[in-house]
């Protein structure tokens, strides 16, 4: 058994080419073998979210705060809050983030690729993609 205490490990804030806005995570849990899962809480300014992106063995989201959005490719995009719990299925196009005037909170839990792919980004959410009126 181990312990990591609350604030051991620093924030890191979201990469440029990944992130429109200002996101931070905080890792809670790193793949360390046998293990692959990756455990995340996200911080999501107002109106930051993810580039469109993927993961192969898929992601699951659980909201703890805030107003966010999500929307998977070809879809509407959804108005989450907290409770919500979000299941991406693998290799299933996405974003997330939050709402345009309200910051978000979420849990994030994917397992890393036998290769060591988390993830497959791709190109920015536009701003009519992102300020769609949203469903749900």
């Amino acid at each position: 058994m181990k312990i990591i205490r609350s604030g051991a490990r620093a924030s890191i804030l979201g990469r440029g080419d990944w992130f429109q806005g200002r996101a931070w995570y905080d890792e809670i849990a790193v793949p360390a073998a046998p293990s692959r899962i990756h455990f995340l809480e996200a911080h999501f300014e107002p109106g930051a979210r993810t580039a469109w992106h993927s993961h192969p063995l898929g992601q699951t989201l659980h909201v703890i705060s805030g107003v966010g959005r999500v929307q998977k490719a070809g879809e509407a995009v959804r108005e989450i809050r907290p409770g919500d719990t979000i299941l991406i299925a693998p290799n299933e196009r996405h974003w997330h983030g939050a709402a345009p005037a309200h910051g978000v909170v979420h849990l994030a839990v994917q397992q890393t690729a036998p290769d060591g792919t988390e993830a497959s980004w791709f190109e920015p959410v536009s701003e009519a993609e992102y300020n769609a009126p949203p469903s749900g």
